[in-house]
């Protein structure tokens, strides 16, 4: 059964200074068409700025494409940022010297999708959680194997799997294997890019709960990158959706779900499968493709697709405006006073 993020009283508090701050974040690819043809340029990630508190789950939501992984992998520095500011515990990590942002890295972690992909498959359980321990000279080399081991047993392993090879476990306890390598710095802020969306859906629960217990004991922030929209529902605080490089939609997670703003945040949701036959459901079917990202529409990207485009989308791009106290939303429909068209559509 899948576990529900309870907040706690003080867990965290919107007064403190964030732990994360993202302001006007930029990657850019630069696409060859050819000797004598102007380069393309894919704005993977296009000026988005949001803050993560300590203590909290923020989710980055979106379709395949969107940018939510690139700029996972941004933060991190594990590919460079076009411009922009990253702000960790109040240090700007674009301007750290490569030593000092390694360093600072058992600080800030990644669970990655592929729990296959993100192991060495010629290395040992042993080797694989003894790697961090090593690189970043954490605990005497007397203490790392009992480390090890109680790392293990905390994510459902045991001792008896030091000496396996990750192509002797199942997907799920490769994630596992994969979010102990991840704890056993003891971090203080964890990306979690889709850590679920390559499990059955049988396991995904469990790794669910085990990463909501871990946060519980260890005091993780998360950055929690996922598609699925039914698990964001039920582990994060906020969430900021994005579409085509750009955030469309930020709130609080009880907020965003009881009522989205924008169009396509509206349809995202109407697209999350039902939990019982009897279910009435009203879907909301976007008509088109998602844009090239290389060549995306002028004014709202999203006014090719939106139902309730006006001639003014296909021009002028929105800014997010601040629809209530926390949420914001990209839209036209809001900078004109027409939001009873959105409303139109309740989702609980």
């Amino acid at each position: 059964m899948l576990a529900t993020r309870v907040q706690s009283a003080g867990e965290y508090s919107l007064t403190e200074k964030p732990l994360l701050e993202v302001k006007n974040l930029k990657k850019y690819y630069d696409i060859s068409q050819g000797l004598f043809k102007p380069k393309l340029v894919v704005k993977a990630v296009d000026d988005i700025s949001f803050s993560i508190n300590k203590g909290e789950t923020f989710a980055l939501v979106g379709e395949s494409g969107c940018g939510k992984s690139t700029t996972g992998r941004t933060i991190l520095r594990l590919t460079g940022a076009t411009s922009g500011e990253i702000r960790y515990k109040g240090q700007d990590l674009l301007s750290l010297q490569t030593e000092k942002m390694r360093s600072l890295r058992k600080e800030m972690q990644m669970v990655f999708q592929d729990p296959y992909a993100s192991l060495n498959p010629k290395m040992t359980i042993k080797q694989i959680l003894m790697e961090p321990l090593r690189v970043h000279k954490k605990f005497h080399p007397d203490e790392r194997l009992e480390k090890i081991i109680e790392i293990l047993e905390i994510v459902g392993l045991s001792k008896t799997h030091l000496d396996r090879h990750p192509n002797e476990f199942s997907g799920g306890q490769r994630q596992r294997i994969g979010i102990a390598r991840t704890v056993i710095l003891n971090p203080d802020f964890i990306i979690a890019d889709e850590p679920v969306s390559a499990l059955d859906v049988s396991v995904q629960s469990q790794v669910i709960n085990l990463m909501l217990e871990l946060q519980k004991d260890f005091g993780l922030t998360y950055l929690f990158i996922s598609h699925d929209l039914s698990v964001v529902k039920h582990m994060t605080d906020r969430v900021a959706v994005m579409y085509l490089g750009k955030i469309v939609e930020l709130a609080d997670t009880e907020e965003l779900f009881s009522n989205p703003k924008h169009p396509y945040t509206q349809a995202l949701i109407s697209a999350i499968p039902i939990s019982h036959p009897r279910e009435a459901k009203e879907r909301i079917v976007l008509k088109g493709d998602v844009p090239n990202p290389a060549n995306p529409p002028s004014g709202c990207t999203f006014h090719t697709r939106c139902p309730f485009v006006m001639e003014m989308c296909k021009s002028i791009e929105p800014s997010l405006t601040e629809i209530v106290t926390g949420h914001t939303a990209s839209c036209h429909l809001y900078t004109n006073n027409k939001e009873e068209k959105t409303n139109a559509i309740i989702y609980s």
